[in-house]
């Protein structure tokens, strides 16, 4: 999971730029799919630094556009009572963190077991994290550690890092949830 994972999201209608269409899919064939800028060269017809370059502003749109962040200290505690409940497996207290709509996207890329669609709505997504709770291996160990900039959690087991979560947070309520369970997107981590 990339710096950048947070904005795998296709740009906004009206942030596009002159360069919209080549910026949008330069961001979403890298960050969300992975693909080399050499690639994404190939694909779009242009350099692989003008890729890069098209990608790394249609990121500065993506963050210019959304709404103000969830200061750091209290998104670390929304996540750090996150972690709490879950390994408490408390439904209730889980709900209450989660926003109604909010969304888990999980990515195992084929390799591993991951939800194979996003799980939507605060229920949902407490009774689905409570039920892998109770199906972890007892050598798991779910720490709180800093993903994309932000504060996130890393599961381990045996030392070896086996899913990254990244939250997304507005106002006082957990909007989305990224799990990576890909091993070969969690190759950076494996030396941590």
């Amino acid at each position: 999971m990339g710096p950048d994972a947070g904005p795998a999201q296709l740009l906004p209608v009206g942030v596009d730029g002159p360069a919209g269409g080549a910026a949008r899919v330069a961001l979403i064939l890298h960050d969300v799919f992975g693909y080399p800028f050499a690639e994404v060269a190939q694909i779009t017809g242009r350099t692989p630094a003008a890729c890069r370059q098209l990608a790394s502003s249609a990121r500065r749109r993506v963050r210019a556009a959304q709404p103000p962040a969830t200061p750091t200290a209290r998104q670390a505690g929304l996540v750090r009572d996150f972690k709490n409940a879950w390994e408490a497996k408390d439904i209730d207290a889980l709900i209450g963190l989660l926003d109604p709509g909010a969304t888990v996207t999980a990515d195992g890329g084929g390799r591993v077991s991951a939800a194979l669609r996003p799980i939507e709505g605060a229920e949902q997504i407490a009774r689905y994290v409570v039920d892998i709770a109770g199906r972890a291996p007892s050598n798991l160990t779910i720490l709180e550690r800093t993903v994309n900039g932000q504060p996130g959690l890393v599961a381990q087991q045996d030392g070896v890092t086996v899913t990254v979560f990244a939250f997304d947070v507005a106002g006082d309520r957990i909007t989305h949830i990224w799990a990576v369970r890909n091993p070969d997107k969690l190759r950076p981590w494996t030396a941590r």
